[in-house]
């Protein structure tokens, strides 16, 4: 009887707050799952969000992790929270403004039981900065920006320490275990444990798959690596493996929510948090194929994000949905989805849960990719419009890196044996092969042939028709002369409101050598405790 009730009260009148899940991938690359073409690296449970729910294919994030995160947490622009240059380091005396509101805060004054499984990465040298401190009630991962897949170490501008918490506890006892499994079984735990009088939030920030230190950067399990016999290239193996037990702990995580009675009321946000490492660029090996660029450029490869939304509560799905967004749409639109009821004023981020749901227009005509000052870079996409005023790197990662995939098959019935293939099937809301393979098909971008114009981001500010060119062949800054400088002074425009960076010099006493080897909340300390 009480099953029935809640069931009557959830889908019959008044709806329970959904549980939200936000499943964050790092460095992932758009042609690093199966869904937008490559059938190199199979991703069966991911594949199965994108096929049973919405897969956004003009969805854009920022460049690199710290200002993505920043973005979602706040939904801001980077460059309202001075977080537009660069990332965050573990000796650097800085985080994520504490006069900013978070999602997991608004999301606690709803009811919601918050936690954060993974990476942090917006502050840590003092605990006001830290996830306890900002609105989750429990956080097991780690502080920085990256860490090694099994030893949990990090190793950055000259400094080298260990950094995984358990709260504010480290968490020694995890060391040696591959950190992908360390954040599934965690998550499933969490999960497990919920009590549904409470809404849940969880968010899982995985370390896949970002490079770890330089001495061996991607690392996974050695008899999975094997297993990629048709991968030649021995970095894009290990690559394959690592992303293959992302994709796992994606099923796993799913597969919990339906055991545990929590799907049918929830819902599921895959996210890259900024496009791929790709030909070597931080030693890693993703594909942003045929996108041009890579991580921490604003190219569409460095800016245009792999990512789905499921949900029982979207009206209209499965489908490839078009409407522009912006990773700081996100506190909006999820707030909006959870039934809040508050005034969010002073946000770039736009409440996108109806245009989603039921297929509407979006209100985003604007996407502000960067501007940082410090690089010398901008950019922004204005309509079918995108400017660039000059790159990052000098233009060293101003071209188009595969690998391609798209030699093989894809197998459409491992989408719908995974995990999540499976679960969502049992609540009827798998589509048939035929569906899946039409929406991938939808989902893949291939470039049309266009004759090249080039452009030089260095010497003259370069436009595209991202809608007609998506990779970004043909400058048409002289032929339209004058949307250029509508762009341009829709970017001076939106400049004028931009706070300064807000990076500081490291900081030394934070070096984890004077803290048993570990990083540290070291601002909360007068001095460092060195120990031999």
């Amino acid at each position: 009887m009480l099953c029935f009730l809640w069931f009557l009260l959830c889908f019959c009148g008044c709806r329970c707050a959904p549980n939200i899940v936000l499943i964050i991938a790092d460095d992932l690359g758009w042609n690093d799952v199966g869904f937008h073409g490559s059938n190199q690296i199979p991703t069966p449970n991911i594949d199965a969000l994108f096929s049973s729910g919405l897969s956004l294919h003009n969805y854009y994030v920022a460049p690199i992790c710290t200002p993505s995160r920043a973005a979602l947490m706040t939904g801001k622009y980077p460059i309202h929270t001075g977080m537009q240059h660069g990332v965050l380091y573990g000796i650097e005396p800085r985080g994520l403004p504490l006069n900013e509101k978070l999602l997991p805060q608004y999301l606690k004054e709803l009811g919601y039981r918050n936690h954060l499984v993974g990476k942090w990465h917006l502050g840590s040298y003092k605990k006001a900065y830290l996830p306890l401190s900002r609105g989750f009630d429990t956080h097991l991962g780690f502080w920085t920006g990256k860490i090694d897949m099994y030893d949990h170490t990090t190793q950055e501008a000259g400094q080298w320490g260990f950094d995984f918490r358990r709260g504010y506890s480290v968490a020694h006892d995890l060391f040696g275990k591959y950190v992908t499994d360390v954040y599934t079984e965690e998550a499933v735990r969490i999960i497990s444990e919920h009590n549904k009088s409470e809404p849940l939030f969880l968010m899982v920030g995985h370390s896949a798959v970002h490079t770890g230190n330089p001495y061996e950067p991607i690392r996974a399990p050695e008899d999975l690596t094997a297993n990629f016999t048709w991968i030649t290239d021995p970095q894009r193996k290990k690559f394959a493996a690592m992303l293959t037990k992302m994709d796992e702990s994606v099923g796993k995580v799913v597969q919990s929510l339906h055991t545990h009675g929590l799907l049918q009321n929830s819902i599921i946000l895959f996210s890259t948090d900024n496009g791929g490492a790709a030909a070597g660029f931080n030693l890693n090996a993703a594909s942003n194929y045929p996108l041009k660029g890579v991580k921490n450029t604003l190219w569409e490869g460095g800016v245009r994000g792999a990512a789905a939304l499921w949900s029982p509560l979207l009206e209209k799905v499965p489908r490839v949905a078009s409407q522009k967004m912006y990773i700081a749409d996100w506190m909006p639109t999820l707030l909006s989805a959870a039934g809040a009821n508050m005034s969010l004023s002073g946000i770039d981020g736009i409440d996108q849960w109806k245009a989603l749901s039921s297929d509407l227009k979006s209100e985003r005509t604007t996407v502000l990719h960067n501007i940082d000052d410090e690089f010398g870079s901008a950019s922004i996409t204005v309509d079918q419009w995108k400017l660039h005023k000059g790159t990052n790197y000098n233009g060293a990662w101003d071209y188009w890196y595969g690998p391609t995939g798209r030699v093989g098959v894809y197998d459409v019935k491992e989408v719908l044996n995974s995990f999540a293939g499976k679960a969502f099937a049992q609540l009827g809301m798998m589509p048939s092969e035929e569906i899946i393979l039409e929406l991938r098909n939808a989902s893949t971008v291939t470039c049309k042939k266009l004759d090249p114009i080039l452009c030089e981001p260095l010497k003259a500010p370069c436009l595209f028709n991202i809608e007609e060119d998506a990779c970004e062949v043909r400058n048409l800054a002289n032929e339209e002369p004058e949307i250029l400088q509508k762009l341009l002074d829709e970017l001076e425009k939106i400049n004028r409101t931009a706070v300064p960076p807000n990076n500081q010099p490291l900081d030394q006493r934070g070096d984890p050598k004077y803290w048993g080897r570990t990083y540290t909340n070291f601002g909360d300390f007068q001095r460092p405790q060195f120990v031999c």
